[in-house]
Formats: C-alpha cells, sequence, structure tokens
C-alpha cells in the first residue's frame, strides 16, 4: 500500500499529531474536520473580541515528545500560569488542591468528625465489591466525604446515578487513594514546591491558537486540511478500507486511500461503514454512551469577579458544574481588561434537558445561578453566547466494556484502519495522551509497530513534580530492579560463610608460619570464642564461632535493608498517588 494516500478523520489534538508526524516524514495525508476550526473540543470560540476554551484546558504532561511539539509550536506564546481552583459547596470555598485547615474550617467540628468516623467504619467494615463508582470511592474516602464532595459533582457530570458508573473509571482516575493519603499529603505539602499541579502552561490566546498552529505547519508542509468536510461513508471490503465519501459545501466527494485513521466517535464510525457491519457489532455500537456538555459564555462588566481559573460548583441546588473565569487563564482571552468573561459549563445529555433549551433560556439560567452563588450581580451581566458540543465525554457505564470489546475485535479485521483519540477509542483519555495515540498511529503507517490501545491503560494519570519519574508505578519498577530486595538467609549464610573462611584461613596460616609465640593478637579471640586458640582445632571453632555471628548480622543488614527500601518505595508511591486526587476534577 502506498503510504503517502493517507485520510485522516478529525482535526482535534489526536488527528492534528498523527497529520503532523506524517507530514514531518514527507508523507501528505488529507485531514477531514466536521466544524469549520480545528481543535474540536480543545478549540477556542470567540465571541466579540472574546475568547471562550471549551472545557478548560491545562497543558502538561510527562511525555517529552508531545512537550517538544507543543513548545515548537508556540514558543515564546506559551505561558507558564499559577493555579487558582476551588471547590464551592453549602456557600463556602474549599480549596482544592486540598488544605486541612480550610477544610476542617469549613466543614466544621461535627461534621469533620463525622466524616472521619465514616471513614474508620469503611476500613473496619469494607464493602464487599466495587463494582460501581459509589462502592469504589467510599471504600477508600467513607461514604460521608463520597456523598459531600464526590457524588454531587459527579452526578452532575454523567447525569446517572453513581452506583450506575463503572468502578473502572475511578480507577484509571484516582488509583491507589485513600483519605489517609490525601491527608497526608496536605498534612506534608511544601508551599514553594513548584510542581505541573500547581502551575500549567497555556496558550496566550486560549488552545485553538495551538490547533491553528498544527493546520497551518501540516499545510505549509504540503498536508490537506479540509475544514467542512464531513465524512459519511467508508467504503471496505471486508479486510480493507477502500475510498472515503464526505459532503464539503453540498458537494459528495469520493476520496480513495491506503490508509485510514478515524477519531470521530465509534458509534459514528460503525454506521458510515459500507458495507454495513455484522448485527452484533452495530448493537455494541448502539450501546456506548456519550455525554454532552454546554457553554454559556457571558460578558460581565466588572473588572474583577474572583481569582480562580475555574470553581467546581458542587451545589445541588443549582444546575452548573464548573465556571471558568478565562481572564485569570491569560488576560489576552477578554479584549477589555475592565470586563471579565466566565464561562458556565453545564453537563447534558444530547437532545434532552438542558440541551433542548433554547440559548436564551439558557443565557438566563446562567446569569440567575452566577448570581444566586454570589459570584456576580445579575446586574453586570451584558450580553452571552451559547456554544454546544455533543460527545464530550464516553460514558463508563455497565455494559460499556462488553461494547468495546466486540468493536474493538471488528474494527481489528481491517488492515488499514486506526482508530484514536477519547472519542475514537472511548476512553477517557487526557489531551497528551489523545496526541500520543495519534502520533503513534502514524509511526505505524510509517513501518511501526505499536499497540495504541496500550497508551495510559495500565495507570492513572499521575501529575508529579517536576523532574520525578513518569509514575509511581514506573518509579516502583526502577527502584526494584535497581535495588531489588535481598534473600535475608542466602545474604546471612554468605556473610557467615566468608567470615567464617577467613577467620579459619587466618589462623591456620599462623599455625603454619609457627614461632615461639603463634598468634599473639589472634589469640585475643579467645576472650569471644570460649575455647579458641591458635592451633588446628582452633583454626575449626573460629570458622563456627565467625560462620554464626556472621550468619547473623547478615540476616540483621538484609532484613534492615529490605525495611528502609520497602518503606522509601512506599512514600515515594503515597506521594505520587496523592497527585491524583488534586487532578480528579479537572478531567471533567
Amino acid at each position: 500500500m502506498d503510504r503517502n494516500r493517507v485520510v485522516i478523520i478529525g482535526a482535534g489534538p489526536a488527528g492534528l499529531t498523527a497529520a503532523h508526524e506524517l507530514v514531518e516524514e514527507g508523507v501528505k495525508p488529507t485531514l477531514l474536520e466536521k466544524s469549520g476550526q480545528a481543535g474540536g473540543i480543545a478549540r477556542t470560540e470567540i465571541y466579540r473580541g472574546y475568547r471562550f476554551d471549551m472545557g478548560g484546558h491545562r497543558f502538561f504532561t510527562k511525555m517529552e515528545k508531545i512537550n517538544q511539539l507543543w513548545r515548537e509550536m508556540l514558543e515564546e506564546d506559551f505561558l507558564k500560569v499559577r493555579r487558582i481552583s476551588r471547590i464551592y459547596y453549602r456557600g463556602r470555598f474549599f480549596k482544592y488542591p486540598l488544605s486541612i485547615s480550610n477544610a476542617l474550617f469549613n466543614l466544621g467540628f461535627i461534621e469533620s468528625t463525622m466524616i472521619l468516623a465514616s471513614y474508620l467504619n469503611s476500613r473496619i467494615r469494607p464493602l464487599p465489591e466495587e463494582d460501581n463508582f459509589e462502592q469504589w470511592v467510599s471504600n477508600r474516602f467513607g461514604y460521608r466525604l463520597y456523598d459531600t464532595f464526590f457524588k454531587t459533582y459527579t452526578e452532575k457530570v454523567w447525569g446517572i446515578p453513581c452506583t450506575e458508573i463503572r468502578s473502572d473509571w475511578a480507577a484509571q482516575r484516582i488509583k491507589g487513594l485513600s483519605l489517609m493519603v490525601a491527608v497526608a499529603n496536605a498534612l506534608m505539602r511544601n508551599q514553594k514546591a513548584k510542581t505541573l499541579i500547581e502551575e500549567f502552561f497555556y496558550p496566550i490566546k486560549g488552545p485553538g491558537m495551538m490547533w491553528n498552529q498544527f493546520a497551518k505547519a501540516i499545510d505549509e508542509r504540503g498536508g490537506e486540511v479540509l475544514f467542512h468536510a464531513e465524512a459519511i461513508s467508508l467504503r471496505h471490503n471486508n479486510t480493507s478500507l477502500t475510498s472515503i465519501s464526505y459532503l464539503q459545501n453540498g458537494k459528495v466527494v469520493e476520496k480513495p486511500a491506503d490508509h485510514f485513521i478515524s477519531s470521530m466517535p465509534l458509534p459514528r464510525l460503525i454506521s458510515i461503514l459500507d458495507p454495513r457491519p455484522p448485527a452484533r457489532v452495530i448493537e455494541a455500537a448502539q450501546g456506548l454512551s456519550y455525554r454532552s456538555f454546554i457553554l454559556v459564555g457571558l460578558i460581565i462588566d466588572k473588572a474583577d469577579l474572583f481569582p480562580d481559573q475555574w470553581i467546581y460548583i458542587h451545589n445541588p441546588d443549582v444546575k452548573v458544574g464548573r465556571i471558568q473565569n478565562f481572564k485569570n487563564w491569560s488576560a489576552a482571552m477578554v479584549p477589555e481588561q475592565g470586563m471579565t468573561s466566565v464561562g458556565m459549563e453545564y453537563f447534558c445529555t444530547e437532545g434532552e434537558g438542558l440541551w433542548s433549551l433554547s440559548d436564551a433560556e439558557l443565557q438566563d439560567l446562567a446569569a440567575r445561578e452566577l448570581s444566586e452563588l454570589g459570584l456576580a450581580s445579575r446586574d453586570h451581566v451584558i450580553d452571552g453566547i451559547v456554544f454546544r458540543q455533543p460527545d464530550a465525554y464516553p460514558v463508563y457505564d455497565y455494559g460499556y466494556d462488553t461494547n468495546l470489546g466486540i468493536i474493538r475485535q471488528y474494527l481489528a479485521s481491517f488492515d488499514n484502519l486506526q482508530s484514536i483519540g477519547r472519542n475514537g477509542m472511548h476512553r477517557y483519555n487526557n489531551m497528551d495522551h489523545s496526541m500520543e495515540t495519534g502520533r503513534l498511529a502514524a509511526r505505524n503507517i510509517l513501518g511501526e509497530n505499536h499497540c495504541l490501545w496500550e497508551i495510559n491503560e495500565e495507570s492513572s494519570y499521575l501529575e508529579q513534580e517536576e523532574g520525578a519519574s513518569p509514575s509511581s508505578v514506573l518509579l516502583e519498577k526502577i527502584i526494584k530492579g535497581t535495588f531489588a530486595r535481598m534473600d535475608k538467609i542466602a545474604f546471612a549464610a554468605a556473610t557467615g560463610s566468608v567470615m567464617g573462611i577467613l577467620m579459619f584461613v587466618a589462623t591456620l596460616w599462623l599455625v603454619v608460619k609457627g614461632g615461639n609465640v603463634i598468634g599473639p593478637n589472634l589469640r585475643l579471640l579467645g576472650e569471644y570464642f570460649t575455647g579458641y586458640t591458635v592451633t588446628v582445632k582452633g583454626a575449626f571453632l573460629a570458622f563456627g564461632y565467625s560462620f554464626l555471628w556472621g550468619f547473623l548480622f547478615g540476616w540483621l543488614f538484609a532484613y534492615t535493608r529490605n525495611l528502609i527500601l520497602a518503606f522509601y518505595i512506599y512514600r515515594l508511591k503515597r506521594k505520587a498517588e496523592a497527585f491524583t486526587l488534586r487532578d480528579f476534577f479537572d478531567q471533567f
């Protein structure tokens, strides 16, 4: 197959990265984007000069190739931003990441005590099963803390009870964490330490600036980026895709190709295959669910509202889930510094509830709730705009893994199709992981062999201090590989044998050497080794005594060394795991 005939569906972070990787190697792909701009859910919308980030996208990664790409694209336009974010609950602001003094003050002594009691109960009598999100979190934090900080916000995002969300998602996001880890991390946290949690990078004019630069670089190197080009049919012969048809400016265009990369939602991909897939595959695709997202942008006649980049709204009395203050991401996001723009984020299901409200109704709801929360007076809201994003979040409900398995098996039957990105894999990837799936898909076309499904599969994405190892899992492997656990008996026996042989040889050497006074210094061992003399018989006694003391010393040394190493690994793992709680809500 001709590697130059490549079609990529979707100009989000994954698709753009795949195209960029190919043009860097001289391949000239065609990139099809249904909308009129690059970036997908990571795009930046503009209204009256105000820039709105769809979802709030911090740029941080432990993948050096991705980090290098970002820096090459924007250079000095890539800002370092100091993070400020809080949780709003019951009329109070809770610092996020966790601050013990702030949390105790806001919750009060009685509620804090009840949360601790609930946690202890979960330790003594844990739930026997962890099939769903509620069970998983309750076993690690106690039911009361789960009910306070996790339940309301999580159900706002997913629109279903936490008992219907698979525990897989929680395990991916906050693997290995517990209340005690979070508390210990907050108590020991060094406020002067600079971490990827406390600082992140951000394009000066929003994330869309990054993706527009990617599209420009692809065009300049001979690739083709087509906007308003919607894929409507993928023809195949049961083993390979042969061509794609897309609709652009009211005209249907058919394009043959030898390689295909798709970042569109899997149900949509399955629906446009021609001939149609087997009934069980279609049924599996229809069984996958996505949560949609609405951002209501409000322009406010006030210079300052609150210092945060974003606030999580855990109050069940309002529908808004998260509020962004775009000026605090970058001053260039607003055209007038005497004004402020905020993004009121609503999570919903396409075609239902909030999604069906008119733009005017949504703007009215957002202005009213902003006022009810005490963040801005309704009288200061002078304008607004509504942006809708379908298929924003793949849902980990019951049955999703079975359905996904059926689809994966079917798609694997095509030798020239790769599915990438968050929606293309129905996986809650972070932005950099989505980009990595695109990059490696391109490398596969260039002759390499990467399994895209292994990316971000083993463990959650653990943010950590700059300069630290990639993750607690990898760190543990490195330490264990470098400092393998000592076998206490083997080391003790080896130490005893060496010491015994040394004393045995030393004694015999003095006996053979002879003289008027044989070994006056070595004879002093008789004060410690009962019956020892510098004789042949004494040599055997010396071997026995030395082996015994050497064995004891070796065993104690190996035991102490293993204990210290185990504690060191435990500390590093707890530290890395603690960062995942800080990142948990950010991934919505």
